[in-house]
């Protein structure tokens, strides 16, 4: 067991999530699964870590209000240590989209000062370790299209309908 790395796993009204962080911030959180069994093997490198679950007690409830469909403010430290400098400047800056609302891929490459990026951009954001904490789900196509997202359209889908006021109700995952 290596010292600094701390997990838990909870359940949200939309499924199970994951969690991993280093004492320097989050390294992973997984979209809301099916069972407790799934989230833990979406999230590698828990041999190494320690199950602590009250650290993560503020994180988890803030989580639960975020999947009732509530804002709340996921500006928790992160560490990006495994980015690249391109990763690292695309998650942060798709880390400043407000709450229920989207901007392109294309506006994203624009904003870190490579406007013709736009499918790197995409592929950045497909290896986001962090999806609601960086809410790369806001990310949409130049024509508003979905795009792509690494937990499936439906789950980017239902994350745009829940900042779009759709209760998990009014949805299906």
């Amino acid at each position: 067991m290596t010292q600094g790395l701390f997990y838990t796993f909870f359940h949200t009204i939309a499924g199970w999530v994951g969690v991993l962080a280093s004492v320097e911030g989050l390294k992973r959180v997984t979209l809301p699964q099916g069972s407790e069994d799934t989230a833990f093997r979406q999230l590698n490198g828990l041999q190494e870590a320690t199950s602590s679950p009250a650290r993560f007690t503020d994180l988890a409830a803030r989580l639960r209000r975020y999947y009732e469909g509530h804002q709340v403010a996921l500006t928790d430290k992160l560490d990006l240590s495994g980015a690249t400098l391109f990763q690292e400047s695309v998650w942060l800056t798709v880390g400043l989209i407000p709450y229920g609302q989207t901007r392109s891929y294309g506006w994203i490459a624009g904003q870190i000062g490579n406007p013709g990026a736009a499918r790197a951009v995409g592929q950045a954001l497909g290896s986001n370790p962090l999806p609601v904490i960086i809410p790369c789900h806001r990310v949409l196509t130049a024509d508003g299209g979905v795009g792509g997202f690494s937990g499936g359209l439906e789950m980017k889908r239902f994350l745009l309908g829940l900042e779009r006021g759709l209760s998990v109700r009014d949805q299906s995952l």
